[in-house]
């Protein structure tokens, strides 16, 4: 082989490697993307399942309660982001309109945190009256948005007496 043939293979070689690379990070976000948001929701599920038998109401307080020995106010906040993979898809979507799933999944997980971190704020909470969950965008400070989202679950704490 000549060095003229040596060459052009070496450039073919770098020419594929830099079409391929943009395409291969894409796959490698979308499989770790993936990942981790799957490990998020199972962490979710099994500490919603250690957390479901203390309701989390929106109402202010209820007929036939026993008397409240203690309150206080608790706060869960959580700040998630979307990956690059799903951004990528989000921005298609923005084109030609729908629902943005790859978001509602994001917003989805922040919300279910919120809660269980404002849950475990009150462990010995017997109920939590008054539930608000709140939602704002992050932004770089020039309006536009980052792809970030917090998320803000907050309530009122309270231990019913024990001698009643």
């Amino acid at each position: 082989m000549g060095p003229e043939i040596e060459s052009a293979a070496l450039i073919e070689w770098l020419n594929l490697f830099f079409v391929a690379t943009p395409f291969l990070f894409l796959i490698l976000a979308f499989i770790t993307g993936k990942s981790a948001e799957k490990r998020h929701y199972r962490s979710i599920k099994l500490r919603e399942e250690t957390w479901h038998h203390i309701p989390a109401i929106t109402g202010k307080q209820l007929p036939g309660l026993p008397e409240i020995n203690s309150a206080e106010l608790v706060v869960g906040s959580v700040v998630v982001s979307i990956d690059y993979f799903k951004r990528l898809l989000s921005g298609f979507r923005m084109i030609f309109g729908g629902e943005m799933k790859s978001y509602s999944s994001v917003i989805d997980r922040g919300r279910r945190e919120a809660v269980l971190r404002m849950k475990e704020a009150s462990p010995k909470a017997d109920m939590f009256l008054n539930c608000r969950i709140e939602t704002s965008t992050i932004s770089n400070g020039k309006g536009k948005a980052i792809g970030c989202a917090e998320i803000l679950a907050y309530a009122t704490a309270v231990r019913f007496r024990a001698d009643v």
